[in-house]
């Protein structure tokens, strides 16, 4: 098993070439198949043990929210953690810092990454898997928010992304059955070999009618996550809505805290 490299942790202050060549380096760190100890069929039932009798594991969903100044800018970052086990929310923390950089598509952990390694140091349990809203290995230098975070903590991590940042699907994506699968491989756009296997379009949910149709989530693994796992998890984690359970979660108690933040 890996160890966990503050030394990688995300710097809004580098330029961007040096941004680019820490991805990369974070790519050679993290770990793309199951390097885990717990089993991915107890994630999401409470009554479920794991093999040694133990509890099952504690799925964390992160998101982010934002916060403007009397300018309408966006200058601060509400990072939301919600930890679950066995189905049930155990804790739900938050942290607010300031946002340092704009984003830049294929940069986002260096503008979000501090507000969410912040929001991490305030949970009370230790986190088995991590779910981010954003990228993993679906990404430029394979090295999306869900693997920096991942690598960095040296948590298991997956990302679960709403559009498709980079990468070809291997079939149709349209009106997909609701359980399919589709193959995501790297091309030109990706620092990998062609064709490599970079995640999956997953069907969470689709409408039982012909003319309207939900897009599929794009989902990745982090670290220490297969891509097959990743995609089984983020289906065996999600119920009536689109979005994985502690996702779902985490987005609405962002927009919840944030709404007391403005009263």
């Amino acid at each position: 098993m890996s160890q966990p490299r503050p030394d990688l942790a995300p710097d809004a202050g580098l330029s961007r070439d040096e941004m680019e060549a820490l991805q990369r380096e974070i790519a050679d760190a993290a770990v793309f198949e199951d390097a885990f100890a717990f089993d991915p069929n107890t994630i999401s039932n409470p009554l479920a043990t794991t093999s040694s009798g133990g509890q099952p594991p504690v799925v964390v969903g992160v998101d982010q929210s934002f916060l403007t100044n009397d300018d309408g800018d966006q200058d601060r970052a509400l990072s939301a953690v919600v930890a679950m086990r066995g189905g049930e929310v155990i804790e739900r923390v938050f942290a607010v810092t300031p946002l340092e950089i704009p984003y830049i598509p294929g940069l986002l952990s260096f503008r979000e990454g501090a507000p969410i390694l912040a929001a991490l140091e305030e949970l009370s349990v230790d986190p088995d898997l991590f779910l981010f809203d954003g990228s993993g290995r679906i990404h430029f230098r394979q090295a999306g928010i869900a693997t920096h975070m991942g690598v960095v903590r040296d948590v298991p991590s997956i990302g679960v992304a709403k559009s498709l940042l980079c990468g070809s699907p291997r079939g149709d994506t349209d009106d997909l059955p609701e359980g399919t699968t589709v193959g995501i491989e790297s091309n030109s756009r990706v620092d990998a070999p062609d064709g490599t296997l970079l995640g999956y379009a997953v069907q969470t949910r689709q409408y039982d009618s012909p003319n309207r149709y939900i897009n599929p989530l794009y989902v990745s693994p982090g670290h220490r996550v297969g891509p097959d796992t990743a995609a089984d998890i983020a289906l065996a984690l999600s119920s009536s809505y689109k979005l994985p359970e502690p996702v779902r979660l985490a987005d609405k108690y962002a927009d919840d805290a944030k709404k007391t933040l403005d009263d």
